[in-house]
């Protein structure tokens, strides 16, 4: 068996099975072969970044990855347009790309002196071969060289044309109660002189928490039109957001200690394990405020003298506990960009009865990690996660809200992305 196998298996054991995305049946972010990790998609590799480039800017953006095993895979990359829901549109590469929809991966470097070898790749769009002429949401997706109909990987991310001006804001004081258990967002779009036949239809509003899928949302009008150029978006119902809570933290960047909410790292033969202090529910606690990332990670090692944690840093298996009472209505999940934000059988908590708690366990890379815990109800049908159940709802707690405005003119064949605004509660 080889070493590339090896660890795909042991993946495979400790992570639960992933579920297989048919192309075309799927347009989340995340990975499909247990054998790639650490997906992130950012702007000129700034992890703090939101997935936006302007059309025709300088900025890239920068899809960065490992393969875990000690070989170079051949692989390539398409990109399908997508509309403001994220459905496939069907264009034709010349309406949104300039050059070749087809690309190889080249861009790869093998890691140095790890237990868990990997290779890790980069791909920077635009670049030579591939240029956007068209705003919107785009996907990314990588397949073997000799096989494009097997999807490893998919990424997201869009290309904003500014041309109306978005403003929002955040407010506690919402429609649905007075407890402090909800955030509001409120939202006024300017088109200035971009053309808009009708105002109050035409325009298609996006809001994310955090970057979460789960609990996205999508306005199709405004509550009103102040002028004929500007519509304003308050106290709407789709608007009210979960306060949740400030996500959890936890750092392993060294291998001789550990570091926050670590209890041990230690090395057994042949890899490191890194046991997490046993987390409780906090929706019965006190809010207490802390600085976080809104659920990203950043890759970093601290044992080497150089910088250069990308293919530097080491993979660690990694156990997390919750201790909880086995809930009869919720599956709980953990939620964070090390999951892909994914609610799926990688991400789902399992009630260890011998030991009382909810358990999982993930191969992660060494860094600095946000996560959290939500519920989903089960018999349901729903995919959203709630985080009153474990996290609690705290009016004060900050998030960052990202609002995206897209319009498809009459007679076009696709969502333009007109407008960007982002806002942190709180603020």
């Amino acid at each position: 068996m080889t070493i590339r196998n090896i660890i795909t298996y042991l993946f495979i054991c400790i992570a639960g099975m992933v579920w297989a995305i048919e192309p075309g049946d799927d347009t989340r972010q995340g990975v499909n072969d247990p054998s790639f990790r650490s997906l992130q998609v950012t702007v000129d590799g700034n992890v703090m970044s939101i997935p936006v480039i302007t059309l025709g800017g300088p900025e890239q953006i920068v899809i960065s990855f490992d393969e875990l095993g000690d070989d170079r895979r051949y692989m390539r990359y398409e990109l399908i347009h997508c509309d403001a829901r994220w459905r496939p549109e069907g264009l034709v590469d010349s309406e949104f790309l300039d050059g070749f929809n087809m690309g190889d991966v080249v861009d790869y470097r093998f890691s140095e002196a790890t237990l868990v070898p990997y290779t890790h790749y980069q791909i920077a769009l635009p670049n030579e071969q591939v240029r956007f002429t068209a705003s919107g949401n785009y996907l990314v997706r990588v397949y073997p060289e000799d096989d494009p109909n097997e999807v490893l990987l998919q990424a997201r991310f869009s290309v904003l044309e500014p041309l109306t001006e978005v403003k929002a804001g955040v407010t506690t004081t919402t429609d649905v109660d007075v407890n402090g258990s909800h955030q509001q967002v409120e939202i006024a779009v300017d088109a200035g002189d971009y053309p808009i036949e009708d105002m109050f239809n035409d325009l298609i509003v996006v809001v994310e928490q955090d970057g979460r899928q789960d609990n996205s949302v999508i306005v199709s009008q405004p509550l009103r039109l102040a002028g004929p150029r500007r519509a304003i978006y308050e106290h709407l119902r789709p608007l009210i957001f979960d306060a949740g809570n400030e996500y959890r933290r936890f750092e392993m960047v060294s291998l001789s200690r550990p570091q926050m909410n670590v209890e041990q790292i230690v090395y057994q033969d042949p890899y490191y394990h890194a046991t997490l202090a046993v987390d409780q529910p906090r929706a019965a606690t006190m809010y207490q405020y802390d600085r976080t990332q809104n659920g990203r990670y950043l890759v970093r090692e601290s044992d080497s003298p150089s910088e250069d944690s990308d293919v530097l840093a080491d993979y660690i298996v990694t156990y997390f506990a919750l201790d909880m009472p086995e809930q009869q209505d919720y599956d709980i999940f953990i939620d964070g960009d090390l999951v892909n934000r994914r609610i799926d059988p990688t991400s789902l908590m399992t009630f260890n009865r011998a030991t009382g708690l909810y358990e999982k366990v993930l191969l992660l890379k060494q860094g600095a990690y946000n996560y959290q815990y939500i519920a989903v109800p089960r018999g349901t049908g729903s995919t959203r996660g709630l985080t009153s159940v474990v996290e609690g709802d705290y009016a004060p707690t900050i998030h960052q809200y990202t609002v995206k405005v897209y319009h498809r003119p009459r007679g076009t064949r696709y969502d333009r992305l007109i407008g960007l605004a982002t806002v942190f509660s709180g603020s």
